[in-house]
């Protein structure tokens, strides 16, 4: 057989070597993920069933301690016997209360381990699809999936939930990163990008990988799914919040009213400079933000709904508000 019909033959047969060894190492990393997720659906099906024989545990001492109330009301006699009594149940009900939300913890930990590795494969799977020869762009997502995407991924951001005199965390609600962090790849973040008209414009993007030797990522305009990739410095993308805020128990990790800041317009993909108008009440709801507009006589629009997840203050702003 010539030299020729052997190479024909082994293009035939299946792809290169090396391109099938990256293809069985992403096959063996997504078995790996798979059998480790189900593993953890397992531990959260029982972490949730403990979470409610808890919560019914509370349910009873905290009837037990409206009882012993009712009776020291109807004798109007709060005896030593009864003060003892209602000193250990409400130990008993603070300890059941305590045993419930360290359950809930876990279970939200467990569910971000979950996120994590499904959103691992989905990176390792749309990276291991590239050819550096194919310059043909993906298919471009329908623009109502796209936006019912974004809409549901805020909705369903972590809500971060600490101990008692415990500090929310960098990336919860308006507290910035650490100068040190580095984005991993799949993270939405607010990029700013130059346009083709030679305009600066801050985009929502998804991190592809970072360079530590040049300090730059390299970002994909989500809205382009792969046709737009942009090689940005570090100072050009500000990650987005990992958790929500909640305004009640973490006042100080929620914007306050006038801030500046950049915040996604609803139903684009583009983030615009504007002011805090209102802050949200429950972890549930959305900031209420004036976006910068000079067709109106006050340079500012109506005051429109953004969820926590998309509103940032890069650098920048924060620099200009110093001075």
């Amino acid at each position: 057989m010539s030299a020729s019909s052997a190479s024909s033959s082994s293009m035939m047969a299946g792809p290169m070597p090396l391109q099938q060894g990256i293809i069985n190492a992403n096959q063996a990393r997504f078995a790996g993920n798979d059998e480790k997720i189900q593993e953890l659906l397992r531990e959260l099906h029982t972490t949730i069933f403990d979470t409610q024989k808890e919560r019914e545990n509370g349910f009873h001492s905290l009837d037990n301690i409206a009882k012993t109330h009712d009776k020291i009301q109807s004798e109007q006699k709060l005896t030593t016997y009864y003060r003892q009594k209602l000193r250990n149940l409400y130990s008993t009900a603070l300890a059941d209360a305590g045993n419930e939300c360290d359950l809930l913890r876990k279970g939200l930990a467990i569910i971000t381990q979950i996120k994590t590795l499904q959103e691992e494969k989905r990176m390792a799977a749309r990276i291991s699809g590239m050819h550096p020869h194919d310059d043909q762009p993906r298919k471009t997502m329908r623009r109502g999936v796209l936006m019912s995407m974004l809409q549901k991924s805020a909705q369903t951001l972590p809500l971060w939930i600490g101990k008692p005199d415990e500090k929310p965390p960098p990336l919860c609600g308006a507290i910035p990163s650490s100068v040190d962090y580095i984005a991993k790849p799949g993270d939405k973040v607010a990029a700013r990008v130059r346009t083709e008209e030679g305009e600066e414009q801050w985009i929502l993007a998804e991190v592809i990988s970072f360079n530590p030797t040049s300090n730059k990522y390299e970002v994909d305009d989500i809205d382009e799914e792969g046709k737009e990739r942009h090689t940005l410095s570090k100072r050009r993308v500000v990650p987005l919040p990992q958790w929500r805020a909640n305004p009640d128990t973490d006042p100080d990790a929620i914007y306050s009213k006038g801030t500046l800041v950049m915040a996604l317009y609803p139903q684009t993909t583009c983030f615009y400079r504007s002011v805090i108008h209102v802050q949200p009440k429950t972890s549930q709801d959305e900031y209420l933000v004036l976006f910068e507009d000079n067709s109106y006589a006050d340079g500012y629009s109506p005051a429109l709904p953004v969820a926590q997840k998309y509103v940032v203050v890069p650098k920048e702003l924060r620099e200009s508000k110093r001075r």
